[in-house]
């Protein structure tokens, strides 16, 4: 269920999400919309992401502006960071929410495998706030929350390269809101547990495994893809304006 919470102050603001096509990143771009924000958001998935625009303005009245963009192309993220600033002004919200969790053994990981993981996982989010942060600095105050993942935490095999890059981002997000701090400038991290996607559905739910996790979560229900707006708009918003440096478990409490 999409939050019903409202923070006037991202009502006109300019919010760029990454991986804002499909999944979460669908969820949080429909989200921010609802808020009055103007919403840039970039992915590589055009038909779901043209389908999204319709469906969201259908909604609220606001086409998002979809920037097909590979994230590994760092001249092509600029480019795209640009070009949301051109149209909506300069960015007062980063998302950092694009991810992929391709499963791997260790056996069966090659150099151009971790190198094209750690691109995806955890290079852009770097050079995504080095694209806005000069006008964020300028304005004085800005809102960063970067997708890190509680898959780090827990000790699960499987993907180690995508866990090592979600443990990276909890210390970019740490490292970051030290330096970015004095200029007014605030970064968080939100950490969801499993949210049941499609793509998770497609690929990996089994009853079994899915009964397990829930017997784990305090909160017996399924996590999906919305629950991870409500959070996301507070540490967007001035309503967590003296929060910065954290992380954010999101997981129904199976950590």
């Amino acid at each position: 269920m999409m939050t019903d919470a409202n923070y006037p102050d991202l009502n006109g603001a300019s919010v760029l999400i990454t991986g804002g096509g499909t999944g979460i990143g669908a969820s949080l771009t429909e989200g921010f919309a609802r808020q009055g924000a103007k919403v840039a958001f970039i992915d590589i998935a055009e038909d779901e992401s043209h389908a999204l625009c319709d469906r969201v303005e259908a909604g609220t009245g606001r086409r998002p502006l979809f920037l097909a963009t590979d994230l590994r192309d760092i001249a092509a993220l600029r480019a795209a960071a640009e070009k949301a600033a051109e149209k909506h002004g300069p960015v007062n919200v980063l998302v950092n929410n694009a991810a992929r969790d391709d499963r791997h053994r260790v056996e069966e990981v090659t150099q151009e495998f971790w190198d094209n993981n750690q691109a995806i996982n955890l290079r852009p989010q770097f050079f995504a706030i080095q694209a806005v942060v000069p006008a964020m600095k300028q304005a004085g105050q800005g809102s960063i929350v970067n997708f890190t993942s509680t898959s780090y935490m827990i000790n699960g095999g499987g993907f180690a390269s995508y866990t090592a890059a979600k443990a990276g981002v909890v210390g970019l997000t740490k490292g970051l809101a030290g330096e970015l701090g004095p200029f007014g400038i605030r970064v968080n991290a939100i950490a969801p547990g499993w949210v049941l996607t499609e793509r998770q559905r497609r690929l990996w739910v089994t009853e079994k495994g899915l009964n397990a996790h829930l017997d784990r979560q305090c909160l017996k229900e399924e996590m999906h893809p919305d629950d991870m707006v409500g959070p996301c708009l507070f540490l967007a918003s001035s309503a967590s304006r003296m929060v910065t440096a954290q992380t954010l478990v999101v997981d129904a409490g199976s950590v």
